[in-house]
């Protein structure tokens, strides 16, 4: 996702490189202002609100929101006597969060032994994602992690015909599949439902949830496991492809324009980062 996620150029599975002389370490920490408002909500309360925020991207984690310690509220948070110690940015002191009846252990950090070369966290704290109740971007609630500005995604009605197979039987043909593009991530072949058949398409239970498209729920067709997707009701900037249906080329076969696709390096989703999951519980959490 963006400049450090899946294949990212900051990423551990980076397709592309830097074109240098001698090699870049094998981890870079890139840390920059968000430049947007930002608040966290906990116990019923705003306990910090900022435009002072300072979003870090680190290999292989979703980027992380540092607020400046003048922008939390008095009291709100709590050292913990917890301390850890990150491999970059040193010793990692913890905080427990209270407000009203409300407590939640190791709810923030701060790093408290920066090198010099990080000075730019220097008096900030980062809240545990999952330990607060939402977070925001002026009124406008944001799920899953802090916005990554170099997160795009293109979509492009094309005329090619997609056509997908499971064995002997027609699964789907289209002369007007979208692709889909994100940074980080293959390519993705989007079909109309209409020119799916319907019959092949068994929906199982799960679902999960992109913070920039929605949430996704899955087919098995015949004896192929979660060959297919979905966002039935695709967010707003990705609605040309609500409702439509993707498939897994390494489960079925996807025929474009009579050519095979195989997987590319990149087109399976990591479905966490080291430090916290995305999952459909906060999407129902008010």
């Amino acid at each position: 996702m963006g400049l450090a996620w899946q294949q990212g150029p900051l990423a551990h599975g980076a397709i592309g490189r830097f074109l240098t002389p001698a090699p870049l370490p094998d981890r870079l920490l890139f840390a920059e202002r968000l430049r947007r408002r930002m608040r966290v909500r906990f116990g019923g309360e705003w306990i910090a609100d900022s435009e002072n925020v300072v979003v870090l991207h680190e290999p292989d984690r979703y980027p992380v929101a540092y607020f400046p310690l003048q922008d939390v509220k008095p009291d709100a948070l709590q050292p913990a006597g917890h301390v850890t110690r990150h491999r970059d940015l040193g010793s990692t002191s913890w905080f427990s969060a209270r407000q009203g009846q409300q407590h939640r252990d190791r709810a923030a950090w701060q790093h408290v032994e920066l090198p010099g070369h990080a000075r730019e966290l220097e008096g900030r704290v980062a809240f545990a994602w999952r330990a607060m109740d939402a977070f925001y971007e002026e009124d406008q609630r944001i799920l899953g992690h802090a916005a990554d500005a170099y997160h795009r995604i293109d979509i492009r009605p094309t005329s090619r015909e997609l056509e997908v197979r499971h064995g002997d039987r027609l699964v789907a043909r289209s002369d007007h599949p979208a692709v889909l593009y994100e940074s980080g991530f293959a390519p993705r072949w989007y079909v109309p439902r209409d020119d799916v058949d319907p019959s092949a398409l068994t929906p199982v239970e799960g679902q999960t949830f992109c913070p920039f498209k929605g949430l996704a729920s899955y087919y098995d067709i015949g004896d192929a496991a979660k060959a297919a997707w979905s966002y039935r009701d695709a967010y707003r900037e990705v609605r040309a492809v609500s409702d439509m249906v993707s498939f897994e080329p390494d489960v079925v076969t996807v025929l474009l324009d009579g050519e095979r696709l195989a997987p590319e390096p990149g087109q399976g989703v990591v479905p966490h980062g080291i430090d916290r999951g995305l999952d459909v519980e906060e999407l129902r959490t008010p």
